[in-house]
């Protein structure tokens, strides 16, 4: 029913010793109502990451599908693309859609599930231009069951995907209640506080269709669906509870995660590095060129990766660092709306630019080597378990 950090084993296990001896009592019940909203219709990053999470699909094959979806197919004898155009970072769609949408909703889930207003979205990403509406189905009446006989099964799998996320978007927002229980446990003189919470679905809304992906749901402090919604039993202040079993279990501080491809993608956004065109594009050249492999999912530097960031980091910070891109972009912004000359963002780049490329020019081997050594020491070099230096020869010392 609840979670304690109670520090060393030891400690952990005289703690359970006096729950195992404890009397529970119901001290307090609180229930507080609340909601979940849909996530906005899809953009060419989120369509990357919920295609990875929940089809296991490579942002690469994804845009490859998604394109032969938007060059259509053939229906009927006619020629017919099924979604809209896939590279955007827009999250609005176009009024006549967001109607259709509505009347699909209705007519399929009931009128309970379609809001009385219309879902209206704004993009959160550095510098969106949303040029283009969301990634969405050219007609939301034309339901996946109609066109899988048309498709194979990854572009049925993704135009599933596609239409039910866009759907989900103008429904209705699930009612909750989150219920908090404080409890007692009596130890003869001792009082021990502890706590339960849960959730419960009064109104399902849109979740009765669709439910967001996670990028890890192995990490730790990370739950799962079922964990969102365990629910309760009935109980009131006063209540007496029984002990069925307690668990002891340890937990060990962990580095974060390694990115997956579609958590390296949500994180290039937030960033403001790239374009919708180039997610994809850029996990390509980092696998094609070696600089990391793909083991369960997450992205494993190897050792030629580690040494072209090591250089790159040394002598060309400027242009690895990750405004540099976020930049770069706001400047080409402001030359479209004429606010400054592009022929002098030109001179800029190139000024300091290939004064960079001439220093390195300049550098001995040794400096070079130098550099790297201090970025790449203690990872070609790691600590020895019985201690000594790490760098001695192993056959002579």
């Amino acid at each position: 029913i609840t979670r304690l950090d109670v520090g060393s084993g030891a400690e952990a296990e005289a703690f359970k010793r006096d729950l195992e001896l404890a009397t529970f009592k119901v001290t307090s019940v609180e229930a507080k109502p609340a909601k979940r909203h849909p996530q906005p219709p899809f953009t060419t990053s989120t369509l990357q990451q919920e295609a990875s999470r929940k089809l296991g699909f490579s942002p690469a094959h994804t845009m490859r599908v998604a394109q032969r979806l938007y060059e259509g197919v053939e229906i009927n004898g006619e020629t017919i693309g099924l979604i809209t155009y896939m590279r955007t970072d827009g999250v609005d769609m176009a009024p006549e859609a967001i109607a259709q949408t509505r009347r699909v909703i209705t007519k399929d889930y009931g009128e309970r599930y379609c809001p009385d207003v219309p879902r209206r979205y704004s993009a959160k990403a550095k510098n969106a231009q949303e040029a283009h509406e969301a990634v969405r189905p050219t007609d939301l009446g034309r339901r996946p069951g109609m066109v899988v006989r048309q498709l194979d099964s990854d572009q049925a799998r993704l135009y599933d995907l596609i239409w039910t996320r866009t759907i989900a978007s103008q429904m209705e927002s699930a009612q909750l209640e989150r219920t908090t229980v404080d409890i007692d446990a009596a130890v003869g003189p001792r009082h021990i506080q502890l706590r339960a919470t849960g959730q419960v679905i009064r109104f399902d809304g849109f979740l009765t269709l669709y439910r967001e992906g996670r990028d890890d749901p192995d990490a730790e402090g990370s739950t799962g669906d079922d964990d969102d919604e365990k629910r309760l039993p009935p109980m009131k202040a006063g209540d007496a509870l029984r002990r069925e079993r307690i668990a002891s279990t340890q937990h060990f501080t962990e580095p974060p995660p390694r990115y997956s491809e579609a958590s390296l993608v949500k994180r290039m956004e937030e960033l403001g590095i790239g374009r919708p065109s180039t997610y994809s594009a850029t996990l390509d050249v980092l696998r094609a060129r070696e600089y990391v492999k793909i083991e369960k999912k997450k992205l494993m530097p190897e050792d030629k990766g580690r040494l072209v960031v090591a250089f790159l980091e040394s002598f060309f910070r400027r242009y690895v660092e990750y405004d540099f891109t976020a930049d770069l972009e706001s400047q080409l912004d402001r030359i479209s709306n004429s606010e400054i000359d592009w022929k002098q963002v030109l001179r800029d780049f190139w000024r300091d630019f290939s004064a960079a490329i001439d220093g390195t020019k300049e550098l001995r081997t040794g400096e070079v080597l130098d550099a790297l050594n201090d970025l790449l020491g203690p990872h070609i070099f790691p600590p020895k378990e019985g201690g000594g230096d790490p760098r001695a020869c192993p056959t002579c010392g």
